[in-house]
């Protein structure tokens, strides 16, 4: 049976005779067939070398399709559980889905339905029965990823405040390079969109003709048009998903160039744009969920006075009407070049940290620089405030749920040393942006576990730079749909939490991991090799709290990229799961010294598949 199917799968690309390689091609892609194209045509060639000329029969072709989709471990285990080597009827198919995929709830049914679905053989699917080829294309299918296809759909609580999640951040956004000489370029913004990320940078600048520009001040970085900026931002701000965008400007326009910005930002994304509280209500003490703000555009820049100020202002028109704020307040988020936190605020003389009561000599005063508003602009800031962090004290005591702070790696970093505690209960009140140190001219990133293990939300990183930063926050906003927000581990939301990352104690569900590595599949051959070769091994580690950090290795395969077999198993003993990634990571072994990265996956521990 299997065989008359295949031959009428493919008798009509032979019509004519023999094909070559492109027709070849051709017919594994209407077939549906992922393949390498490295693998792919070393397979083609070493079956031309067999007879003269650059064409192929239907044996060949046979042959070349077994090669690439026959994988030796998937026929093991059908064979397993077929009766007779050829079939697998639902039952044992169900066996199968119980013992080996650990779906305890399966049922007759369940593997029915997986038969209709990817049995390619119609007398074979109306018996209710799974060939040899169905069952490949089951296992290669999502529901036998190791990601759980549940998983791939927004399945969490969208209806907490915004604080209570993880939000996908990038910084610069505009960058695609580095920081000092390269291009900004609207594909920053396209892609980081895309990709799902959910707050944006947008550096601006006074421009000519009153038409701000965006760009990475004081550098040789190429100049953009604000403008088409939003233009961008518009059409793709929810096409990956429909969760609230936030747009962090990052302001050094006059003021006449922000009411420039205010314009453009009204009448570009028109209802998209969140200039009101949602649905009329000004409670202040909590903010909105993602739910509530479905398809809004957020400004998240300086702001002047309250929200209700604002709303009594909405019918006015206050066209060039400008406030002054005081630096402290108005500091742009990102103007600690030096990255350090800044000194306690005090109306009273100046006094160290430390002892409150410990005065000290008079200081000069430091000369305060006005920063100039846009009410225009000002205006269209309602949850997102951005406000400088002097303390983790002085935002309990003064600080609004609307007001989000914005600290550079190496101050945080500080910080979740020295005050741990305090940083994460500041987390579960105030939405807090984590920043790249100005000195990561190459527009490198730091390692955002450190920071979404103390409850941070947007932890901004620059999307342009692959490597490992980037390959965890990818991973871990796999989650939830790819949405853009993950919901926080319930210990990051409580206010009174007493978790920290280095002391987990009560706060540890300790999750036993085994993982059997099998096998790998058309792996990328090594850049060394003139064919298809590399020396593959794999490195499994764990991302999350400290105690959970781990790395293990498997051994090296030689001279095999197309099916190489390892049989190994790995355990791991992991505290706060919530918090885990897991990365797969292949590399080919140059040298003793020197491994070539070939390929590497990385996921969420809790969104494991079993199986």
């Amino acid at each position: 049976r299997c065989h008359t199917w295949f031959w009428n799968l493919i008798q009509n690309d032979f019509k004519t005779g023999n094909i070559d390689y492109e027709g070849c091609m051709r017919l594994f892609e209407k077939m549906n067939i992922s393949f390498d194209e490295d693998h792919f045509k070393h397979i083609f060639k070493k079956t031309l070398d067999k007879h003269t000329g650059d064409v192929i029969s239907m044996d060949d072709f046979r042959a070349i399709y077994r090669a690439l989709v026959h994988r030796a471990e998937y026929e093991d285990l059908f064979k397993a559980y077929s009766t007779d080597g050829k079939i697998l009827p639902d039952g044992q198919l169900l066996k199968f889905l119980v013992k080996e995929q650990f779906q305890t709830e399966a049922n007759e049914t369940t593997a029915l339905e997986i038969i209709m679905k990817y049995e390619p053989i119609d007398e074979v699917r109306k018996k209710r029965q799974m060939s040899f080829e169905g069952f490949v294309r089951y296992m290669n299918s999502e529901e036998c990823s190791i990601f759980k296809i549940q998983y791939k759909s927004v399945y969490q609580d969208m209806t907490k405040p915004l604080c209570d999640y993880f939000i996908s951040s990038s910084h610069n956004t505009y960058l695609i390079s580095d920081q000092l000489m390269g291009p900004s370029h609207l594909w920053g913004y396209t892609s980081a969109l895309l990709k799902g990320c959910r707050c944006l940078e947008i550096d601006c600048w006074d421009g000519n003709n009153n038409e701000p520009i965006v760009y990475h001040g004081h550098t040789l970085t190429s100049r953009i048009p604000f403008r088409s900026v939003i233009h961008v931002i518009d059409k793709y701000a929810f096409m990956s998903s429909a969760y609230p965008l936030v747009l962090s400007l990052e302001n050094h326009c006059s003021p006449k160039q922000q009411e420039a910005m205010a314009d453009c930002l009204k009448t570009i994304l028109g209802d998209k744009l969140l200039s009101l509280p949602v649905s009329g209500e000004v409670d202040m003490n909590r903010l909105p969920s993602p739910e509530a703000l479905k398809f809004k555009v957020l400004i998240k820049n300086k702001k002047v006075g309250t929200i209700e100020e604002s709303l009594m202002r909405i019918d006015d028109d206050y066209h060039g009407e400008v406030e002054e704020m005081s630096d402290s307040d108005g500091q742009s988020d990102e103007e600690d070049s030096d990255d350090t936190l800044p000194p306690r605020l005090s109306r009273t003389p100046s006094k160290r940290r430390g002892d409150p009561r410990s005065s000290t000599p008079p200081q000069k005063k430091k000369k305060v620089r006005k920063v100039k508003i846009a009410l225009a602009l000002s205006d269209l800031v309602i949850y997102t405030k951005s406000q400088k962090f002097v303390s983790f004290d002085h935002s309990l005591k003064h600080q609004q749920c609307y007001e989000n702070n914005s600290i550079g790696e190496t101050a945080a970093r500080k910080l979740a040393k020295t005050s741990v505690k305090e940083f994460i209960s500041h987390t579960t009140r105030f939405i807090t942006r984590i920043y790249p140190k100005g000195t990561r001219m190459s527009s490198s990133n730091y390692n955002p576990q450190d920071f979404w293990n103390v409850g941070c939300q947007m932890v901004a990183l620059n999307f342009q730079t692959r490597g490992l930063p980037m390959e965890l926050q990818d991973g871990k906003f796999l989650d939830n749909g790819a949405c853009g927000y993950v919901l926080k581990p319930e210990f990051l939301r409580d206010c009174n939490t007493s978790f920290t990352p280095r002391n987990v104690g009560g706060y540890s569900k300790p999750m036993s991991l085994s993982i059997r590595l099998i096998s790998g599949h058309q792996l990328p051959p090594s850049s060394m090799s003139k064919t298809n070769k590399a020396d593959p091994m794999v490195q499994i580690e764990i991302f999350g709290v400290p105690e959970d950090q781990t790395r293990k290795k498997s051994s090296v395969v030689k001279s095999n990229a197309l099916c190489p077999k390892w049989n190994e198993t790995f355990s791991f003993t992991i505290q706060v799961p919530e918090l885990a990634l897991i990365r797969f990571c292949v590399e080919d072994e140059v040298s003793l010294v020197n491994n070539e990265f070939l390929g590497q996956y990385t996921l969420p521990v809790m969104c494991l598949n079993t199986g």
